[in-house]
């Protein structure tokens, strides 16, 4: 009998040592999973940070109004304007606004922008195949973080068919430029020629 209750209570302890040591390794297992996670996760943010400040630092970026790049704005109604300024490191210069206007109003107000050199302006806006803007910015967004881009724009861009794209050059600015008719939301690059 003694024997039996030696066996017995030998099993309960060995089969309690398992359960502890099984516990333990769930509980080391879900620290170590739990802190590469955070680890992770930290890391990634260093590198976002990183990349966006390196990108601002190399490109020199900095707010700007429209009309600091065009003439006669007070003829264009806009609203919601973020305007920036990128500054490349060869020395030239390109301007990013995204507004809010009808674009019964943007291409007329683009079309009648003062020229240095008529010979080499457009009169009219052209519509452009919008693929390859999407094409270089799809690209990018391989590259920059994704609080650089707002993914809604880009989704917006890739599945919305109502989107229009336009390119008209009067020099020494040559705009590129995205409406969306349903919001009247515009995107427009400009580059600046010297």
């Amino acid at each position: 009998m003694k024997k039996v209750l030696i066996a017995i209570a030998g099993s309960c302890v060995l089969f309690s040592c398992n359960k502890v040591e099984e516990k333990i390794n769930e509980t080391v297992t879900k620290t170590t999973e739990s802190v590469t996670r955070r680890a992770t996760e930290a890391g990634e943010k260093i590198v976002r940070e990183t990349v966006t400040e390196s990108i601002n630092s190399v490109l020199g970026s900095e707010d700007v109004p429209l009309s600091q790049v065009f003439k006669n704005t007070d003829n264009i109604t806009v609203s919601e304007l973020k305007g920036k300024k990128i500054k490349f490191p060869n020395g030239s210069q390109a301007f990013v606004f995204k507004y809010k206007a009808p674009k019964s109003s943007v291409l007329p107000f683009f079309e009648t922008q003062p020229t240095t050199d008529e010979s080499k302006s457009e009169k009219t806006a052209r519509k452009i195949d919008g693929q390859s803007i999407i094409d270089k910015i799809s690209f990018l967004e391989k590259f920059v973080p994704a609080d650089v881009i707002d993914p809604k724009f880009l989704d917006d861009l890739k599945n919305d068919k109502s989107i229009e794209y336009y390119k008209i050059k009067r020099f020494p600015n040559t705009s590129t430029i995205i409406i969306n008719p349903k919001d009247n939301t515009v995107l427009q690059y400009v580059e600046v020629e010297k």
